[in-house]
């Protein structure tokens, strides 16, 4: 008889523990199986051949052949394959040279396929496909074609092909790579070896023969893993190919500067043109003599004295126009404890005094009140008294005292931005050059109202405490864009070449130059400007002699008061 065991009571539990143990390891085994199975997928794949067919003509260029045959698992493969073929590359001297690169054809399973290029720093990346047609898992044979030049190198006993055949740039398996070197006709190869293995190895995982043809072969004897490559070496007797000749080097010296040289070129014809303008409109007109005066221009405030000796505007317009006001008795200036300042109307000025210029800025600076302090609160009542001063000038002097000539300048900005153009669509690296183009642009236009801001914090009247404190935050703030600044100029520079960055920030700089100097005196302008020039002498002797002239009969202190706006102008 048998008797069947009492269960424990525990038995279920033990049951469910088992359960979710065996379930825990399903899960773990699965996750191993997915992790083992993409890695087998990656390995899937690779280039199962990779042969290069070399032809050497005798005028030194070279067309190359390059048959891919590719395994595509849809991971890394998924539109087609790209190739990178450097174009910029250090001759023996250390000298930076630019080779030809231009495609001759591209096909897929024997067919034209799509492709296009791109310009990375130092050379250019073909990409074969379209971006919208996804390949499906399969073997696929690439066909590429393209013709190259400068690759030779000559030396005093023979000639040589020195050949990355594959390049070291894949991320898969090369299962078998290969070459074929056909030289011209009457060329024997005296010499040959290759290389396998990672860039600057020289492993030996190779062997070499003649074809039917009697062209040499070259074929690996391991496959190469992510980042090997193949390259050969080829020798013949020199006569064969014909060294460069001076015009051929004149060529290649243009085009490994192509952005240098075309940088030069705008520069110069920038500086001809702007010579040419200033001559025509630029060039002021000669001066009379100069005779001391002892009073201003008639009909000439000082902020209008100030804006015809600059030809422009700036903030010491407005401050010898509010002095001006103070000695006519339209307000006062007082200094406040904080070392800032208040202005307070008169209740009654004489506007009959006012220049049509300070009649506007009393209107705007005590529209609603008759004090105002000379503080950023008031900003908005400040910055509309300055432009209305600002425009009241424009309109009383140029074009009868001065010209700007500004139109001048939008062909050199023209010539600018074509020379730019021109230096990116030759630069070694034309997409970071476009892009840092564009950011500079934007970016240097912040730098420099930042650094307007430092130089106006530093040089605003106050106590040195908070001077130091607020100048300090505004400098530190403005610090990290300076320095992006200097670092985008050097990524500038570095994608299009030293000599062009150079000459490109040249054509900013002359450009900044002729700003100022196209601005031109009129004949009466020029009229007004030797009178100021003699009452200026007048005040500096003045100022010199500052004792001497304050108590003669005709020179009062009220004289000197009357006089200070224009010594400030």
């Amino acid at each position: 008889m048998v008797y069947a065991r009492k269960p424990k009571k525990n038995s279920s539990r033990v049951r469910c523990l088992n359960r979710s143990k065996w379930f825990g390891l399903s899960v773990l085994l699965g996750l191993i199986l997915m992790w083992a199975g993409n890695g087998l997928a990656g390995q899937g794949e690779r280039i199962l051949n990779f042969h290069s067919h070399i032809e050497v003509h005798e005028d030194g260029h070279l067309i190359v052949k390059e048959q891919i045959e590719v395994v595509s698992a849809g991971k890394q493969i998924k539109r087609g394959i790209y190739r990178d073929f450097p174009t910029v590359y250090k001759n023996r001297s250390g000298k930076k040279i630019r080779v030809e690169f231009k495609v001759l054809g591209v096909l897929k399973n024997g067919r034209p396929e799509a492709y296009h290029t791109e310009s990375p720093i130092n050379g250019k990346r073909l990409y074969i496909g379209k971006k919208d047609v996804f390949l499906k898992p399969g073997t696929y044979a690439y066909t590429i074609t393209y013709r190259t030049d400068r690759q030779l190198g000559f030396f005093e006993d023979h000639d040589e092909l020195y050949w990355n055949v594959t390049g070291n740039d894949w991320k898969f398996t090369i299962e078998q790579a290969g070459a074929t070197v056909t030289l011209p006709s009457r060329a024997e190869v005296i010499e040959a070896t290759a290389y396998t293995g990672r860039r600057g190895a020289k492993g030996q995982a190779f062997t070499q023969s003649y074809d039917e043809a009697g062209n040499i072969t070259f074929a690996t004897t391991r496959s190469l893993g992510p980042g090997e490559g193949l390259t050969i070496a080829v020798a013949w007797p020199k006569g064969i190919v014909p060294e460069p000749s001076f015009n051929d080097k004149l060529t290649y010296m243009a085009r490994d500067n192509a952005s240098a040289i075309i940088a030069l070129i705008g520069f110069i014809v920038l500086f001809v043109y702007y010579m040419v303008a200033w001559l025509r409109v630029g060039k002021d007109p000669r001066k009379g003599p100069i005779i001391p005066r002892f009073s201003p221009p008639e009909g000439f405030s000082p902020a209008a004295v100030r804006h015809l000796r600059k030809m422009g505007f700036d903030k010491k317009s407005f401050a010898a126009a509010l002095v001006d006001m103070a000695v006519k008795g339209a307000l006062t200036i007082a200094k406040d404890e904080d070392d800032s300042y208040t202005l307070e109307k008169n209740p009654s000025p004489d506007m009959t005094v006012l220049s049509r210029g300070e009649k506007q800025v009393l209107k705007k600076l005590f529209s609603l009140r008759n004090t105002l302090q000379l503080k950023n609160t008031n900003h908005a009542k400040l910055n509309a008294a300055i432009k209305s001063l600002k425009t009241t000038l424009k309109t009383d002097l140029e074009k009868i005292c001065f010209k700007r000539n500004t139109k001048y300048l939008i062909p050199g900005i023209g010539i600018v931005i074509v020379t730019l153009a021109a230096t990116i669509l030759n630069a070694r690296d034309i997409a970071t050059a476009g892009f840092m183009s564009i950011w500079l642009s934007m970016w240097t236009i912040g730098c420099v109202v930042l650094g307007y801001q430092v130089v106006k914090a530093w040089r605003a009247p106050g106590s040195k405490f908070k001077k130091g404190a607020g100048t300090l935050f505004i400098t530190l703030f403005a610090l990290p864009f300076f320095i992006g600044e200097i670092i985008g100029l050097g990524v500038f520079i570095n994608a299009v070449s030293f000599r062009a960055g150079i000459f490109f920030v040249g054509l900013i700089l002359i450009t900044a130059l002729f700003y100022h100097l196209l601005k031109a005196p009129t004949i009466y302008g020029r009229g007004v400007l030797d009178k100021i020039d003699g009452f200026r002498q007048y005040l500096t002797i003045a100022e010199t002699e500052r004792l001497k002239i304050l108590n003669p009969p005709d020179k009062s202190p009220a004289l000197f008061e009357k006089y200070l706006p224009y010594a400030m102008a």
